[in-house]
């Protein structure tokens, strides 16, 4: 019984003991929970305990502060944020580690924010199974979006750094102690020939890269034979080939390699920047060589207007002696009356915007012994050039010359039709009296009373006649009997008169050229050039002198530039008419040929002497300069195109046919002037012609086209067709071209005080067509229509 008491006590005391110790680990556990929890509210990263089974065990605030609903576990929700299947299968991977009791982490990022705005952060998330409790796992997300930025910060600044240091316009390596390559970048591999790989994996070193004469046996990692920072050496490429280099380089113990040595080198393709030198350099040449030899002057000026830089063209410009004006103002190199324009065009290139206001233009004079006129334009370089403009002038003296030439033949042009219009009236009114001047003389033989009256009529109606061929051989509008002339000929046929025009006090030479080419021209209109050429002659040696006529064969291989002509290649023949006189001066030197300019006394000239000099070489095809020299006298020099030895030489030959200059046939007259109409159909019809008459070429259309009435001679028996070429409304080729379409087998012969240019151009040059020009007389008449009619 004591037994069983004492046993019973004894399983008492042990349960009692039992219970204390129950007790006791319930209290400590109790408390440990209590210091767990403690520690994982003061965590401020999200910590959850979760069982198998998804069973939430523990959460702290910061967990509990994810927008979770309610105590979901903490691995489903962040499954639920994911969007990409690779993120999901990283959490569930988690999962399976932590199942077979193996802890597991990841770095995953969520959308997460604030105050309704996501943004990204990134979060480490960690499971940690519990010792001996494989069910309980301890889930916790550190949030590492702070760290994720250094680190995509310090990971971009490494990508540039890396991608200068790779593709930078230089090469860098760095060898160790035995000269095998740490690092090679790619831009000195390429200039090398190789690959990247094939310094820092294969078997090169230093010395490999390196020409003989470069290399230093004892020291593998110098690229110099001496012990020096930089130098240049010679680089081989993988093909054989070498090119120059600059090598800079320093050396460096590496503390992390038990005090390895490496370098650190920088290489520069000398190579390349030396032919890039050379470029720069070749042109810098080219535009030095531009700017000197460019054909319009160029200056570079400071800001206060003076010349800091010119080239040759510029220098030439300026200045006749070869002095530089270089320093001097620009104001100073122009003729006084161009300064003040000078001035005013730097000030309105120098103006506050310049970009704005464009160049600036001016015309001046230069103050140089030549007075040349140029075109100037200024521009500013900015305010901050140490420049302050450029100067471009452009020599206008030729060009300003011609537009005063130009003025000149339109105030040529426009006297010359003038007096075209004048002579055209005269021409018929001296026909008319030439013509009733011959009709007298049929009646009044020579004995008769009034023959000698009705003669001197008809000489000063030839006068008279002479005249109006000045008038048109100034207005160019002539009408000339060119002939093939042997100048020799007309000079020794001219000297008498020559010689009693200009006096006994001024002495003639004449120099005749050996076998001058033969020219074509108009005997009478290449006579009095001369003569108005020695006339004026005479005039400026009042006190006497000499006067020379040189002539000689000259051919010009190449268009000539003479005065301000070019005289095209070929064969002339040069008559020089030159005196000892008084000269021109330079004022006048450029109007002699204008119309009725003269220097002349009044009352002692008209002014149309070397107006119609000039209008007649023209015409001739010649070109006619001057030359001349106050007090020491003038030459006038005439270019005569030669005429081609192979013509023909009846063109030589006045022709003239037979005396009798009677006829039979039936002629159509056309003329507007009233007494030249008249004369003309009594000279035809006394010879033995029908004449019709027509006041107007409408007139005689109707003539044409219309049937004979009753005694009328038939249009269609019309045997020649005479008509002037100038008529108001309907003209001479304009009825020729109407009547042509009716008889084409029609003879034309026009008449007309102009030249038989001006009408040939518009019949397409007819051979059916002749011409007869006025004033002629009977016999002229009579003569040209029995050369038509045959």
């Amino acid at each position: 019984m004591i037994w069983g008491a004492v046993l019973e006590l004894a399983l008492i005391s042990a349960l009692i003991v039992g219970a204390a110790v129950l007790a006791w680990r319930y209290v400590q556990v109790k408390h440990r929970l209590r210091l767990f929890e403690s520690a994982a509210e003061a965590v401020e990263d999200p910590m959850q305990v979760v069982r198998r089974g998804q069973r939430v065990l523990l959460s702290n605030p910061a967990c509990e502060a994810l927008p979770i609903k309610g105590r979901h576990p903490l691995p489903d929700w962040i499954l639920q944020q994911l969007e990409t299947e690779d993120e999901r299968a990283e959490i569930k991977r988690l999962k399976r580690q932590i199942e077979a009791g193996a802890h597991a982490e990841t770095e995953i990022s969520l959308p997460l924010g604030e105050d309704g705005e996501e943004t990204e952060q990134w979060f480490r998330v960690s499971a940690f199974p519990f010792i001996g409790k494989s069910q309980d796992t301890l889930w916790t997300m550190r949030n590492i979006t702070l760290r994720r930025q250094m680190e995509l910060v310090l990971r971009n600044e490494h990508k540039r750094f890396f991608d200068l240091l790779e593709h930078a316009p230089v090469g860098f390596y760095s060898v160790d102690g035995e000269g095998g390559f740490i690092y090679v970048n790619r831009v000195l591999a390429q200039w090398l020939g190789r690959g990247v790989s094939e310094f820092t994996e294969g078997n090169l070193r230093l010395h490999d890269i390196l020409a003989p004469q470069a290399m230093r046996p004892d020291e593998a990692y110098l690229p110099f034979p001496t012990d020096r920072r930089e130098g240049e050496v010679e680089l081989l490429r993988a093909d054989g080939s070498s090119f120059t280099a600059l090598i800079i380089q320093d050396q460096v113990e590496d503390s992390g390699s038990a005090g390895e040595l490496r370098t650190r080198s920088v290489v520069r393709h000398l190579t390349a920047e030396r032919q890039t030198e050379a470029a720069l350099e070749l042109t810098e040449q080219r535009f030095q060589r531009l700017f000197s030899e460019a054909p319009v002057g160029i200056a570079l000026l400071s800001r206060d207007g003076r010349v800091s830089e010119c080239n040759q063209a510029f220098q030439e410009m300026v200045d006749d002696h070869g002095r530089s004006p270089v320093g001097q103002p620009l104001a100073d190199l122009v003729a006084e009356g161009s300064r003040a324009r000078v001035h005013a065009t730097v000030e309105q290139a120098l103006a506050p915007d310049p970009v704005a206001s464009g160049p600036s233009f001016a015309d001046i004079q230069l103050a140089c012994a030549r007075e040349l006129r140029c075109s100037l334009t200024l521009r500013s370089f900015g305010e901050d050039a140490e420049d302050g403009l450029i100067a471009h002038m452009i020599d206008t003296t030729e060009q300003k010359a011609l537009e005063i030439q130009f003025a000149q033949s339109q105030k040529m042009q426009a006297v010359g039709q003038l007096a075209g219009g004048i002579a055209h009236d005269f021409n018929n009114l001296l026909t008319a009296m030439i013509g009733f001047s011959d009709l007298l003389l049929l009646r009044h033989r020579p004995g008769d009373q009034s023959f000698v009256d009705i003669m001197q009529i008809k000489q000063n109606a030839n006068r008279a006649a002479n005249l109006v061929r000045q008038l048109l051989a100034f207005s160019r509008q002539q009408t000339l009997q060119p002939r093939v002339l042997n100048v020799t000929d007309i000079l020794a046929e001219i000297s008498h008169l020559l010689r009693r025009l200009i006096g006994e006090r001024i002495e003639l030479k004449v120099v005749h050229g050996r076998d001058l080419g033969p020219v074509k021209a108009d005997q009478g209109q290449l006579e009095q050039v001369i003569i108005n050429l020695a006339v004026n002659a005479r005039d400026a040696m009042q006190e006497g002198g000499r006067l020379l006529i040189r002539t000689s064969n000259v051919a010009f291989e190449s268009s000539r530039r003479i005065g301000n002509e070019t005289v095209p290649p070929g064969d002339y023949v040069l008559v020089e008419v030159e005196d000892t006189g008084c000269g021109i001066s330079r004022e006048n030197l450029n109007r002699i040929f204008e119309p009725f300019f003269s220097t002349k006394e009044v009352g002692e000239g008209t002014g149309l002497g070397l107006s119609t000099v000039y209008g007649i070489v023209k015409q001739t095809g010649g070109y006619i300069f001057v030359d001349s020299h106050l007090n020491k006298g003038t030459r006038f020099s005439i270019y005569l195109p030669q005429h081609s030895r192979a013509h023909s030489e009846e063109e030589d030959i006045d022709v003239q046919s037979s005396r009798d200059l009677t006829g039979r046939g039936t002629v159509l007259l056309v003329e507007d002037e009233e007494a030249v109409r008249a004369f003309s159909a009594r000279a035809l019809r006394n010879k033995g012609y029908q004449v019709l008459e027509a006041r107007s070429g409408e007139m005689a259309l109707e003539m044409l086209q219309a049937p004979p009435e009753s005694g009328e001679e038939d249009p269609g028996n019309i045997n020649l067709l005479i008509t002037d070429v100038v008529m108001p409304q309907l003209d001479g080729p304009s009825l020729v071209r109407e009547a042509r379409r009716l008889f084409p087998e029609l003879k034309v012969i026009f008449i007309s005080g102009y030249a038989e240019d001006s009408f040939r151009e518009q019949m397409d040059n007819d051979e059916g067509i002749h011409f007869l020009p006025k004033p002629f007389s009977l016999k002229q008449l009579a003569g040209k229509v029995k050369e038509v009619m045959g």
